[in-house]
């Protein structure tokens, strides 16, 4: 499972599969976790940057056709699948909260025990900003294992 954030928003950390380019070809970037996403770039910091704009753009079209957000793996998963040999790897970090549709508010009852513990947790960790914030990154996780 990828790291998943909360600084405003939901976070994923897509990794990218860089292939080398020469005096005669651009740098390839391929995002193994959303199929059919690739980028180009002149130079590897080209390479990176279009690389995040081919992703937004990837993730725009399938919120615009109401498909699910691919989960972002991690790098160790990709780079065991022998296509990817001789990749140089990068992560690019995605805000895909505005992929999934706008805010919900929604009367919620939990044991005042667990939303003591949620509190107490949310206040040790600046990251995850707010209580609903924390429960839709806790809700969103044991979606992606299912």
């Amino acid at each position: 499972m990828s790291p998943l954030h909360l600084p405003g928003g939901f976070t994923m950390l897509y990794p990218i599969a860089i292939l080398p380019g020469d005096d005669g070809h651009a740098w390839g970037v391929e995002v193994p976790d959303l199929p059919g996403c690739f980028s180009a770039g002149d130079d590897l910091d080209d390479a990176m940057a279009m690389a995040r704009e081919a992703i937004e753009g990837h993730l725009e079209l399938l919120a615009e056709e109401g498909a699910p957000i691919p989960v972002a793996r991690k790098v160790t998963f990709h780079a065991a699948n022998p296509e990817y040999t001789g990749c140089t790897w990068a992560l690019v970090e995605i805000d895909v909260t505005r992929y999934m549709g706008k805010a919900e508010k929604l009367n919620i009852t939990l044991p005042g025990y667990l939303l003591n513990r949620i509190d107490e947790y949310v206040r040790s960790h600046p990251e995850q900003k707010s209580r609903s914030g924390f429960l839709a990154a806790a809700a969103l996780r044991v979606l992606q294992e299912s």
